[in-house]
């Protein structure tokens, strides 16, 4: 989870109401025009954790995108899966290893003032996580996407825990279905499907 100063942007972030009906082709659109020309290995990275309310909004998008099953993405983060502080680093490691110049969309939550409450925001450049509590994590990303959660302020930790639940699944739903489109839109000569990362111990086991 991060704040909403949180990433590193190219001061091209756009911001849209979860509940805004043109949110789906608004948000897509955006970021497939920032996708590269030469097709690489796309990965998304749902960064949270299913212990915290409002931190669960990437790892219930992670769960809600895999079982759309995408062709054309890998997914790492999901509520049986997720990707989190203590593990991040690991998760980097493990995805540079396995993907050839992978093309990272990154997703998490994040605390905003209380006019965003309920935004979806994307930008260009890396998340940094933990950026609310302090906590020197990696950046990860190419692109980002985060939703506003909650207001920022003091007791951030107290904050995400009485976020409203049915408002992360609702945006994380959204988040999924715009993942979803962005990868209807992707072509290749062949499918790469989308795969759900095993338990990160047992890939370092493996190595």
């Amino acid at each position: 989870m991060n704040l909403k100063t949180g990433f590193a942007a190219k001061n091209d972030n756009m911001k849209v109401l979860h509940t805004n009906p043109d949110l789906i082709t608004t948000i897509s659109e955006k970021i497939i025009s920032w996708l590269p020309e030469i097709p690489r290995e796309y990965v998304v990275v749902c960064i949270g954790t299913d212990r915290s309310t409002g931190d669960a909004l990437g790892p219930l998008t992670g769960s809600f995108f895999s079982e759309m099953k995408p062709k054309h993405m890998t997914v790492y983060g999901t509520l049986q899966e997720p990707v989190h502080a203590t593990n991040l680093e690991g998760y980097i490691k493990l995805i540079t290893e396995q993907h050839r110049d992978p093309y990272i969309i990154a997703i998490d939550a994040c605390l905003g003032k209380s006019t965003s409450v309920g935004c979806i925001i994307t930008g260009e450049g890396p998340l940094k996580p933990g950026a609310a509590l302090n906590k020197p994590l990696p950046s990860i990303g190419d692109i980002h996407v985060t939703g506003v959660v909650n207001i920022s302020g003091f007791m951030e930790y107290s904050i995400l825990q009485n976020t409203r639940l049915s408002v992360v699944v609702e945006m994380a739903k959204k988040m999924a279905a715009i993942l979803e489109e962005i990868d209807r839109r992707l072509c290749y000569s062949r499918s790469f499907p989308a795969t759900i990362a095993p338990p990160l111990t047992q890939n370092i086991a493996d190595m």
